[in-house]
């Protein structure tokens, strides 16, 4: 059964009270909140998504709560918390989306060590792997965004799930924050995208979340291995570069951008030097996504 074919009301006595349970990916995750705005927000952008059973696991019990502030006492705040504890300050109700979502991204980021986190995007075309690693500031979000709309399916924007032992990647087709001037490049690009509310006022700027296309959150069971790794950049007005990247290269850079390479250590090496070794690594620069995409469309044919 999946979060659309609830009522309103059946949806509401849920996450304010035992709590929403839902498949995100591998992963569980248990979701309360009692905020009539996010509550809304929710039903619309996890429509998609599959409800789990309450004999089922959650691995994630995530809760938004209110929180006043002695100084403001007019101003309305939200706290985010898992298993009870609160790893971010108070932040304005509005920001809830944005809290929950990064808090959720966090506590994966920070509790699953029986795979190897990579900080990157992951796409599938034509049954393999697309790895999309990139720094903050480089377009990734922006970029899955579009292959996603354009006969890719999403595993994730900002977590390469790789089984160190099998090499598979699994999905993880959450929310994804796109920033600043990102949102409108999108509502032009792809009208037909979902996007949730602009949150303006965060850490890194204005937020707003485009919903995984329908097929990408029903297919969230099917793994698959990579075959490229292509470390993306935008730069305004730059031609095309799609180049060859040395696999020494991509080594070093898959491995610093990896959440828990140091936790794993020998596994994690013997991981990523296997990941190079069988995928074809790639750089891309970029300035348009028509040409970005014709590129990336050829190099997943080949």
């Amino acid at each position: 059964m999946k979060v659309e074919q609830l009522s309103l009301d059946i949806f509401h006595t849920l996450i304010t009270g035992s709590g929403l349970r839902v498949k995100a990916g591998p992963f569980n995750l248990s979701i309360q909140t009692c905020l009539p705005s996010l509550i809304d927000q929710l039903y619309r952008m996890y429509s998609h998504y599959s409800l789990v059973d309450e004999t089922e696991i959650a691995e994630f019990h995530v809760r938004i709560i209110p929180k006043h502030s002695i100084r403001r006492p007019l101003a309305q705040f939200i706290q985010f918390q898992i298993d009870g504890r609160s790893p971010f300050p108070p932040v304005p109700a509005k920001q809830a989306l944005a809290t929950l979502e990064w808090g959720i991204n966090l506590a994966i980021a920070m509790r699953i060590n029986h795979l190897l986190l990579f900080h990157s995007a992951a796409v599938e075309r034509n049954g393999h792997v697309l790895l999309l690693p990139a720094w903050p500031g480089s377009g990734k979000t922006t970029l899955c965004t579009a292959l996603i709309h354009r006969g890719y399916r999403l595993f994730s924007d900002e977590f390469g799930l790789m089984d160190p032992q099998s090499g598979e990647f699994f999905p993880l087709p959450r929310l994804m924050p796109l920033k600043n001037q990102s949102i409108g490049v999108i509502r032009d690009y792809l009208p037909e995208a979902v996007l949730g509310p602009e949150i303006p006022g965060t850490l890194k700027g204005t937020v707003a979340h485009v919903r995984p296309p329908q097929e990408s959150i029903e297919r969230a069971d099917e793994t698959a291995k990579p075959r490229w790794i292509v470390f993306p950049k935008w730069s305004a007005g730059a031609a095309l570069r799609l180049e060859s990247l040395p696999q020494s290269e991509a080594f070093l850079l898959l491995a610093t951008n990896a959440f828990n390479y140091e936790v794993l250590g020998e596994t994690a090496f013997d991981a990523v030097t296997s990941l190079v070794r069988n995928c074809e690594c790639r750089k891309l620069v970029y300035s348009d996504f028509d040409s970005a995409l014709a590129a990336l469309d050829e190099l997943t044919d080949g």
